[in-house]
């Protein structure tokens, strides 16, 4: 009885440490695949993430990226291009809030290029859909960033 049970024991123990093995790789791959990511954005944009808040006691969402390459980048800036948030667990769509004297509240430019190493933000209204650890895909035009995590 007591070998049964100490096979049993043993198997469940190499069981464990080959699943936590193989789970740690697949934490590793998936780091791995958000760093080809946020260099696939940084290339290809111009732009890198900073940062993604709650803000105004949960009622909007502080998005902000800097530039790193301003005639990549000048594409996000442009007031024509719309910016708009996707709450990846519900699908709902989030976008930017409007005001009658100071416009959309996102920071974009007029004239030229945006400024190198400053950083921009874009404020999308949140009726408390998403919370900090959430993950959500911001889209503006034709840039898409998926799995931002909340903070």
């Amino acid at each position: 009885m007591f070998r049964m049970i100490f096979r049993i024991g043993a198997a469940f123990c190499l069981c464990m440490i080959f699943m936590t093995g193989s789970l740690a790789r697949t934490q590793e791959e998936a780091s791995a695949a958000e760093q080809q990511v946020k260099m696939n954005i940084e290339e290809q944009w111009g732009v890198k993430i900073e940062s993604l808040r709650t803000s105004a006691a949960g009622n909007l969402l502080d998005f902000r990226f800097r530039i790193i390459d301003p005639e990549k980048a000048s594409y996000l800036v442009d007031r024509r291009n719309k910016a708009y948030m996707i709450d990846q667990a519900s699908g709902k769509v989030l976008s930017v809030p409007t005001t009658a004297k100071v416009g959309p509240m996102r920071q974009t430019v007029r004239y030229g290029l945006p400024k190198k190493d400053r950083i921009y933000f874009i404020l999308f209204g949140n009726p408390h859909l998403i919370k900090p650890g959430d993950k959500a895909t911001v889209v503006i035009g034709d840039f898409k960033a998926e799995n931002i995590v909340v903070e």
